[in-house]
């Protein structure tokens, strides 16, 4: 037998389940959590505490760029990797629910 909220989590990621496995979503809906990871970065590196690597940003072979182009890795690959291992959660969550309804179904037919 399932509860109330097994029965409300399998219609809902019945419907949603497509939807919510696109990886531009994912990463939409990910962007929040990768920013927890990547603002504390920056704020270490731009408050200049850290006294060599604020000598090494002052260099002339310090490119931004570079900086730049690995936060927004360690975005993107944050944002995505969460989500599809939240997605990944889900799926797994309503496969045994299924199973668990198929075999709550089946005792009862007895």
């Amino acid at each position: 037998m399932l509860t109330e909220e097994e029965e409300a989590f399998i219609e809902y990621w019945k419907n949603n389940r497509d939807r919510q496995k696109k990886t531009f979503r994912q990463f939409l809906l990910g962007i929040p959590i990768a920013l927890l990871f990547v603002i504390p970065i920056a704020i270490n590196f731009f408050s200049g505490w850290y006294k060599r690597a604020d000598m090494m940003a002052r260099t002339s072979s310090f490119n931004p760029g570079v900086l730049l182009l690995a936060l927004l890795l360690i975005v993107v690959f944050i944002a995505i990797f969460s989500r599809k291992f939240r997605w990944d959660q889900q799926e797994q969550r309503y496969i045994e629910l299924l199973a668990k309804k198929k075999r709550g179904d089946s005792t009862e037919k007895k």
